[in-house]
């Protein structure tokens, strides 16, 4: 450009020669000719117009001819849209517009372009403004595409709009970012609901896990997935949804829609299907279908069990090699003239059989037709008529062997109506009797002149008809009957039990009656013996436990009255030296007594736990030295304790017995000594192996014993947790210890399973559920002097039946600081409750006489006192009473007997707990 200008004639131009320009007009020609960028300068009063090389591309045709002319001649298609820009610039105020929409003429034809420019002033020395500088950019393209982009997601957005199915634009985070009008109506949702969240937050729900995972695959991966799935929304309705996820810039693009008609119309067709195969397969024809063109594509099971070929080895034309050879030629004529006329297909040709033999057999087949009439489908049969092909062949005889024949058969079959000990009957479907035969007279004492006409309804028991009605109606319906049983009255007015197996004709019922009348008594005495027995063996089983436990509570109460007597001899005497050696002889007599209570209530599987969070390694290694000195030096002891094993909610006395007894019961099955290995564990028990331990799904600790001894067979297994049932020699076993630790663990929650082989050994597993917690330090039973003493004014009312009980309790409580009030009965603890009177806590037995249990009082209490905390005290299992159970809070339980340091501390953390909310607790919480 600076060539040109250098060359060009400006004695036509208003800016005059180069060298008479002014210094600030050439100093900004210089920076313009120097730049890169599209610039240009209009000087004097005229605006005579410079410009430099990346200007001239945007003058287009105007260039080389608009150098040194007026501003206004070169762009006045445009003059009237930039003058407000000029005569800013001119009175010197610096200008600026971006993406300015001008019409231009640069290439001989009007063309809609975008600038962003900038006019700024340029002063002469004097500081006089006496042209302008512009720095510019054509936009055009720049705006067109945006333009075009705006159409085209406008385009998109109401191509998505307008859409069948839902869309939803999720980012790389999952959240939702779009959703069209079909997605908010399959949602049912405000966009406020949906638009801005997570996914999964909207989404919830353990079957999106999987989902999720494919569309996270589909994100990072850049593939599209198809997908379709059950969906179930928060308001409960459920729907089959067909998802389709593409890759997109934002993160993933889901279309979806609801599939759940297509779904159930599948459904719908494959049930179909599904019923027509049952129904092809369940009749004794042979079923086919062909194309319209005659191609066979389908046949039943029937056919195949009939010819013996392979499946589809006979599709299409194939079939024509199991035909006899001899009626192929006019099968096919047959066949091809049905194809051609569209009718019925009808032919009787031989069919190979699977056996080799070829027999007759009967097709037929009729089109399906659409609704132009045009046949889509043939359907057909083949009917195996050989034996009536043969019965044609018997008819043609001649007539007197066809009559010799008749008369034979008739003759056999009077013969047996005649002859035959069982009942025959021949009757209507209204029960009208049409003929009997003569075992009728010497079965039931009936005569024919007694029954024909008759209803044979009005000789079935009572307690029979509303059956016998059901099997004729079967009857009727076309059904076969096979050994129904009724009973028919006899003449002398008794019943008998017959057995009938009957067939329907057109109208009438062919029935043949078995006399099973000593069957059933025999059947009936067998049982009743079989009972009795079972009664026998119940008496006897109870009348050695009964006699077990008289023998041991005898031996029990003899040391505890022995020991009392001689401490009143002696304290009679004057001699206390000896006192405390009674006492300890009656108080471990006692403590014996008390376990064997427990042990009859394990029994029974009604004992009252006390469960408590338990670390069973822990409990397992105290009783270690215990077990091995009870198994004896012959048996090797090893336990392997589960690194950080759960904590279980038990009474771990009742464990410990448990552990104990099955530590027995494995060193007597090795008689020869052996190995018994303690193992525990955690478990996960999903819904298979569930179903298989009979347990709910979660989470459990194990608790194993096994022994390397002589196994059990499998129906000992069965037998083993049965009450009574033992393998040990009389008066070796009572058949209670796996029974009282079935009745313990499945108490608690478990399960107990038995894993044997005959000579290998067994493995006994408790299934313990999860405690969610850290299992407590062991607590020391607190001492009854040293226990912590009633504040002033503390009362505590006492309900038991039984004196002596009431007695020791309120002489701790006197001997603590309390003010004790007893009461004997339910209702009259509950006026002394419903009183003025200060009560600070109520111990009740739960078994009270005077018609209300101790849980009645303390519920009935409740309701003037809600915040009264309640002790129960208890010598039965008497879960139900409490609560199934379950405890409010407040309330807690202790068994009888108890310890009185037991009983006193008990008392005090009752008191000193925190006040009664409401709700309730589990008992475990005691």
């Amino acid at each position: 450009m600076g060539a040109r200008m250098r060359a060009h004639d400006w004695s036509a131009s208003p800016l005059g020669a180069p060298e008479t320009w002014p210094q600030a007009l050439s100093s900004v020609v210089s920076l313009m000719l120097g730049s890169r960028f599209p610039m240009f300068a209009a000087w004097g009063p005229e605006l005579g117009f410079l410009y430099n090389d990346a200007y001239a591309e945007i003058l287009g045709d105007k260039h080389p001819a608009a150098l040194g002319r007026r501003f206004r001649d070169i762009w006045h298609e445009i003059w009237d849209a930039i003058t407000p820009y000029v005569t800013s610039a001119m009175a010197g105020e610096a200008t600026w517009a971006e993406n300015l929409p001008l019409t231009m003429n640069r290439r001989g034809y009007d063309e809609r372009t975008y600038f962003t420019f900038s006019y700024s002033p340029i002063r002469d020395e004097a500081a006089i403004v006496r042209g302008m500088f512009c720095a510019c950019t054509e936009t055009t393209a720049k705006v067109k595409a945006e333009e075009a982009l705006r159409a085209s997601e406008a385009r998109a957005s109401g191509v998505l709009e307008g859409m069948g199915e839902g869309f939803m634009l999720l980012d790389h985070d999952f959240r939702i970012l779009q959703m069209n009008a079909e997605g908010f109506r399959l949602e049912e949702r405000l966009p406020d609901q949906v638009v801005g969240r997570s996914h999964w937050e909207v989404y919830p729900g353990s079957e999106f896990m999987p989902i999720g995972q494919m569309y996270l695959r589909a994100m990072q991966e850049r593939i599209p997935l198809t997908l379709e799935h059950r969906y179930v929304w928060p308001d409960g309705h459920a729907a089959w949804l067909e998802v389709r996820a593409y890759p997109h810039p934002e993160g993933l693009a889901l279309f979806y829609r609801d599939v759940t008609e297509r779904r159930e119309r599948e459904d719908e067709l494959r049930e179909a299907e599904a019923r027509f195969q049952a129904i092809a397969n369940s009749i004794d024809q042979m079923v086919w279908s062909t194309r319209a063109d005659g191609y066979h594509d389908y046949y039943n099971q029937r056919w195949y069990d009939f010819t013996g070929v392979t499946p589809g080895s006979t599709d299409g034309e194939e079939w024509e090699d199991i035909v006899h050879p001899e009626d192929r030629e006019r099968t096919w004529k047959v066949w091809g003239e049905s194809l051609a006329t569209g009718e019925p297909y009808r032919i009787e040709y031989r069919l190979r059989h699977h056996s080799g033999q070829y027999r007759w057999t009967l097709g037929r087949a009729l089109p399906m037709r659409d609704g132009a009439g045009l046949i889509t489908r043939w359907f057909g049969t083949c009917t195996d008529i050989q034996d009536i092909v043969e019965a044609r062949e018997v008819l043609a005889r001649s007539r007197e062997e066809l009559e010799a024949l008749v008369a034979e058969r008739t003759a056999d079959r009077d013969r047996m109506w005649r002859l035959s000990t069982d009942i025959m009957l021949v009757a209507r479907y209204d029960a009208t009797i049409e003929a009997v035969n003569p075992a009728w007279t010497s079965l039931l004492g009936w005569g024919e002149r007694d029954l024909v006409g008759g209803a044979f309804m009005d000789l079935v028991h009572p307690d029979d008809v509303a059956a016998t009605l059901a099997e004729v109606g079967k009857l009727s319906e076309g059904l076969t009957t096979l050994r129904f049983v009724n009973r028919y009255r006899h003449k002398d007015g008794s019943y008998r039990w017959l057995s009938w197996t009957a067939v329907p004709a057109e109208n009438l019922i062919h029935a043949v009656g078995r006399d099973i009348t000593a069957e059933k008594e025999a059947a009936q005495a067998l049982a009743d013996t079989e009972e009795a027995l079972r009664q026998s063996q119940k008496m006897e089983a109870v009348g050695q436990l009964t006699g077990g436990i008289a023998h041991d509570f005898n031996n029990l109460l003899t040391g505890i009255t022995g020991s009392l007597e001689l401490m009143q001899t002696r304290m009679s005497q004057g001699r206390l030296t000896d006192l405390d050696r009674y006492m300890a002889a009656a108080q471990g007599a006692s403590k014996r007594a008390a376990a064997l209570t427990h042990r009859l209530l394990a029994f029974s599987r009604r004992q009252t736990l006390d469960p408590k969070p338990t670390d069973v390694n822990a409990l397992i290694h105290g009783m270690e030295e215990l077990i091995r000195r009870t198994v004896g030096p012959s048996v090797h002891i090893e336990v392997v304790g589960s690194a950080g094993l759960w904590s279980a909610l038990v009474d771990s006395s009742q464990l410990e017995n448990a552990l104990l007894n099955l530590c027995i019961n494995a060193r007597d099955a090795m008689p020869d000594g052996g190995r018994i290995t303690v193992e525990t564990a955690n478990r996960w028990l999903d819904d298979r192996i569930a179903r298989e331990r009979d347990m709910s799904v979660g989470q459990y600790l194990s608790l194993c014993v096994t022994d390397t001894g002589t196994g059990m067979t499998p129906d000992v297994i069965a037998k083993a947790f049965e009450p009574f049932f033992t393998t040990k020699p009389i008066g070796q076993g009572t058949g209670l210890g796996l029974s009282m630790i079935y009745g313990f663990v499945r108490q608690s929650g478990g399960q107990v399973r038995i894993y044997s082989e005959v000579g290998q050994g067994t493995t006994v597993c408790l299934y313990l559920p999860r405690h969610h917690g850290d299992a407590p330090g062991s607590e020391r039973m607190p001492d009854l002097a040293g226990a912590p003493r009633a504040e002033r004014g503390e009362t505590v009312l006492v309900i038991d039946d039984e004196p002596s009980i009431r007695m020791l309790v309120t002489e701790v409580l006197e001997d603590l600081g309390y003010t004790a009030i007893e009461a004997a009965d339910g209702p009259s603890g509950l006026r002394v409750l419903q009183s003025d009177a200060r009560i600070d806590l109520l111990v009740t037995d739960v078994g009270l006489p005077g018609g209300m249990n101790g849980r009645q009082v303390a519920d009935a209490a409740r309701v003037t006192r809600p915040d009264l905390k309640v002790l129960f005290i208890t010598g039965y299992a008497e879960n139900a009473a409490v609560g199934n159970g379950y405890l409010d809070c407040g309330m807690q339980v202790l068994t009888k007997p108890f310890a009185m340091e037991a009983l006193a501390s008990r008392i005090r953390d009752l008191i000193e707990a925190r006040p009664v909310r409401s709700g309730r607790e589990p008992e475990r919480d005691q």
